[in-house]
């Protein structure tokens, strides 16, 4: 039984597909196959059961991997224990986020931090909630920023800020001219939205099941300004969080007066899991200007206390 093998098992039972973890190794397909082949012919058993083009860990590959996770976390953090203490001034973070987060929030965490920290970098993944956090489960990232509440069991996750999600209209929008609205008012327009897992749609689905109807989806996307983009190309409206260079002489920026539009964000780490000193430095950083009232990310100062 080979490391390799154990890294490809992992990716395998992470993406459920083998074409799509060959490409995410950069090996052959056939070459995983006979890895893995060997790997269960060692272990007497099948790992996987194959639907189609998909696979799906079964009984006994379910086993396995809790126990392949947690001897391979092991030795990841024997070795980084060693080069901490090797080198304790320099480090890596690895930390994922919501797609939604990275084109304000992230930078302007990362910035400040960088100016206090120049010499430790990070290893950054973008991608929806669910995902992200089997990574954190798995032992991939250290760290975790997303949303909405984490209830996991192991995963300390902590409440950084609230955000106000807006309705943004074109501006010749029968309610262009208005500075707040109710939600039902905008239920027979067509809406821009992210798509399906993203969390500001399922929250967007949320808010609009409260307020009594159910959104009219026209155009999905992957990031809010390609919304707000939409909207300016009159397409449709959208309900998303503030964003920096949204263009008022095009589109108006709505709050929402019932029911409230709020998006709460937190970071996530496992419980008892090690910590690299640089990753420590992070998490006490983000705890701590979440706190006060930090220079980063210009909605922590306007929407903490939203």
């Amino acid at each position: 039984m080979e490391w390799q093998q154990l890294t490809y098992f992992q990716t395998i039972a992470r993406l459920q597909h083998f074409t799509r973890a060959a490409e995410a190794l950069s090996i052959s397909q056939p070459a995983l196959s006979r890895s893995i082949a060997r790997l269960e012919e060692e272990l007497g058993v099948s790992l996987f059961e194959r639907r189609g083009r998909s696979v799906f860990l079964n009984r006994y590959g379910q086993i396995f991997l809790k126990r392949v996770n947690r001897a391979m976390q092991e030795i990841s953090d024997g070795n980084q224990e060693i080069q901490d203490l090797i080198d304790p001034e320099h480090g890596n973070v690895s930390l994922a986020f919501l797609h939604t987060l990275g084109t304000q929030l992230i930078p302007d965490l990362l910035h400040s931090f960088r100016l206090n920290y120049p010499n430790i970098n990070f290893q950054l993944h973008q991608d929806v909630a669910n995902p992200i956090l089997d990574m954190l489960e798995a032992g991939e990232i250290d760290f975790c920023l997303s949303s909405p509440v984490v209830t996991r069991k192991g995963i300390q996750w902590v409440h950084l800020l609230t955000e106000e999600l807006f309705v943004i209209v074109p501006k010749e929008h029968r309610l262009a001219n208005r500075t707040s609205i109710k939600l039902n008012e905008i239920a027979d327009d067509q809406f821009i939205s992210l798509k399906k897992g993203y969390s500001v749609r399922n929250l967007t689905e949320q808010l609009c099941h409260e307020a009594g109807f159910t959104p009219k989806i026209a155009f999905e996307g992957e990031e809010v300004a390609t919304a707000a983009g939409l909207v300016t190309a009159k397409l449709g409206i959208t309900l998303i969080p503030d964003i920096r260079g949204l263009d008022t002489t095009k589109v108006s920026r709505l709050r929402v007066s019932q029911p409230k539009c709020r998006w709460i964000i937190g970071i996530g780490w496992m419980e008892g899991r090690y910590l690299s000193p640089a990753a420590k430095l992070f998490k006490q950083f983000v705890l701590e200007h979440s706190r006060l009232k930090p220079t980063w990310g210009e909605n922590f100062n306007d929407q903490a206390s939203c």
